[in-house]
């Protein structure tokens, strides 16, 4: 049985807002229940200064091992008339604590629970009475079980998915076979370490080695952290969750690579495919989210399809600002 996570109804007090470490934004800790491993956050972070003068806002949700770092993402949204908020889940990031796992959880409501804070800070505080929350990844899957059976699920307008995270990307016979015995292994034993990540992705980003894009190696090491069973085991029954299908009734955009592929060494298709996840599955399983479902492939596109190369990434935004204009309606005074 799954269980909705519980949110506070009572709003928490004012948040105080510090320099962030990426220039022109500042951020706000959300202190969240003691967690299984101690005492957790997430860190809410936004434009410097006072929010833009809009009662329309995007949440931003990044992936595993990932964080926000994305400045120019932000100015997009801004140029589409929507304040720009992300969330660093716990135990990433700007929320990572000395001797916490980086990037991992037990159960995704961890992450909704993360979401549902956001949600109400931006409802209740910031002012925000339209809001699209953007999910990157394994965000984008924790933003459609939000959508699904968060506590503040109402208060999010539309979705828009970049390349979520809605199956493992294994050969079938491993689906069938090793999947479930690791998600029962991550049951009993979810500190069981798993092999690390292939580093060609991070590679293709991080202007350190073939990329264009700086973010902190700290947080986000080109090869990733090492996962548990239990995060494996977390993502899997958040799958399942999808599988099942979500009913959500708010508009979402699917946005994902034209290809996928599997390079053994470096070749041209690292930097014009998804070598994170198979968009086959992203396709199959679009229609099971809700009623209202758009789904795009972009050519040449990469797995975080904003830093993909210029013209993938023209295409990308394009395509968003178009679909936001179908469903942004401009709150009533």
């Amino acid at each position: 049985m799954i269980s909705t996570p519980s949110v506070c109804r009572v709003s928490p007090p004012n948040l105080t807002w510090s320099p962030d470490v990426l220039p022109g934004f500042e951020r706000s800790v959300l202190p969240m229940p003691r967690a299984w491993d101690g005492e957790v956050d997430a860190v809410l972070v936004r434009r410097a200064g006072s929010p833009a003068a809009t009662t329309s806002a995007v949440l931003y949700v990044h992936g595993f091992g990932d964080y926000f770092f994305q400045s120019h993402l932000a100015e997009f949204y801004e140029e589409q008339g929507l304040a720009f908020y992300a969330i660093d889940l716990r135990r990433h990031g700007r929320a990572l604590h000395a001797g916490q796992h980086p990037n991992t959880t037990r159960s995704i409501d961890e992450y909704v629970a993360d979401i549902d804070r956001a949600v109400d800070v931006l409802r209740t505080q910031e002012g925000v009475r339209w809001l699209l929350v953007n999910g990157h990844s394994t965000g984008g899957l924790a933003a459609v079980i939000h959508a699904s059976r968060g506590a503040r699920r109402a208060d999010v307008d539309a979705l828009f998915l970049n390349s979520p995270f809605l199956d493992m990307n294994l050969p079938r016979w491993q689906e069938v076979l090793v999947e479930p015995l690791l998600s029962l292994l991550g049951r009993f034993f979810p500190d069981f370490g798993l092999p690390s990540l292939d580093a060609k992705y991070g590679e293709s980003i991080h202007s350190s080695a073939r990329g264009r894009w700086d973010f902190d190696l700290a947080w986000k090491p080109l090869a990733g952290f090492p996962a548990k069973a239990g995060w494996f085991r977390a993502i899997h029954l958040a799958q399942k969750e999808v599988e099942r299908g979500l009913g959500i009734r708010a508009p979402i955009l699917l946005l994902h690579a034209a290809r996928s592929s599997r390079p053994q060494d470096w070749h041209e298709d690292v930097v014009r495919t998804d070598i994170v996840l198979d968009v086959a599955d992203m396709d199959r399983l679009a229609p099971r989210l809700g009623s209202d479902v758009t789904v795009i492939a972009i050519p040449d596109g990469i797995h975080d399809l904003v830093l993909s190369a210029e013209e993938p990434r023209r295409r990308t935004f394009e395509l968003l600002s178009e679909w936001l204009r179908r469903v942004h309606r401009v709150p009533a005074a």
